[in-house]
């Protein structure tokens, strides 16, 4: 079977089991790469060498960073269970660690600055439930009308993994996303683009907020995902236990809202312990 027949298999197999669309797009294009590179042999009898040989030209040829190379895994992985039905036995694979970045954090006060220097609504009601719900870009331009529950308070949200969780909706969140509908009376997706007819795209989120950083002259560096980071510190700033705070984000393992902790303003040391003699 030609290479781009399995790419196309392989998709299909993906659509059955549910991947999201942008695993999908992910997975096919790291496994035409693998296909491309191993082309002329029988990719059913590569060794677990072979593969590891793969990513490390992967690492050093092509400069792919940890996360691409755990995206390659992943693609190879269900590619061989998936599409060629064999047994997955190259469970040893090396896989780079990651750096340990600590994530970019900024005041309730600055993020309060960035939304009310928003002056269209739209952009502005993007902007306050990305921070309130601490969503990420994938899960706002998925959201539908229909998962905001004003009755009950509550957002719900398609996350990794096709799967379903609730946040608090704010008050304040709410009145802007009722004067947002009015305006624009969107049917199926809370946001759509301009032509009234896609959903609004990663890009113009990206814009919207790079927009308004702009104008508000906050300086630190900032993108879509630090107003995520705030949500989880502000939370546990504000008192919120760190299980709570793990369910609101979606995440699967403690440990990764762990790293909240490191980043969040300690009540007991508001003051410096070293400014009373220095």
């Amino acid at each position: 079977m030609k290479p781009e027949d399995l790419i196309a298999r392989f998709q299909g197999d993906m659509e059955v089991k549910n991947f999201s669309p942008r695993t999908i797009t992910n997975y096919c294009a790291r496994a035409s790469l693998f296909l491309e590179y191993f082309s002329g042999k029988d990719i059913r009898q590569l060794s677990f060498d072979q593969i590891k040989d793969y990513l490390h030209h992967l690492i050093k040829v092509r400069n792919n960073g940890p996360s691409t190379i755990k995206c390659t895994i992943g693609a190879i992985k269900n590619f061989y269970t998936f599409t060629l039905n064999m047994k997955w036995k190259y469970r040893n694979l090396p896989v780079p660690k990651r750096p340990n970045h600590i994530p970019v954090i900024i005041s309730k006060e600055d993020v309060c600055k960035i939304i009310s220097s928003t002056i269209n609504l739209k952009h502005r009601a993007i902007l306050e439930v990305l921070y309130t719900t601490g969503v990420r870009i994938s899960e706002l331009i998925n959201l539908r009308v229909r998962d905001i529950d004003s009755k009950r308070m509550q957002v719900r949200i398609l996350g990794k993994g096709n799967k379903y969780r609730l946040t608090p909706l704010s008050g304040h969140c709410l009145d802007t996303l009722r004067s947002y509908w009015k305006k624009y009376r969107p049917e199926k997706y809370l946001f759509y683009g301009l032509n009234g007819r896609e959903k609004y795209s990663r890009s113009s989120v990206r814009r919207v907020l790079a927009k308004s950083v702009r104008i508000a002259r906050v300086k630190q560096q900032i993108v879509v995902h630090t107003l995520r980071h705030c949500f989880a510190t502000h939370l546990l700033e504000s008192g919120v236990n760190i299980v709570t705070v793990k369910n609101l984000m979606g995440h699967t393992c403690l440990k990764t809202t762990m790293r909240y902790i490191h980043v969040q303003k300690r009540a007991d040391m508001d003051r410096h312990p070293f400014d009373d003699f220095l």
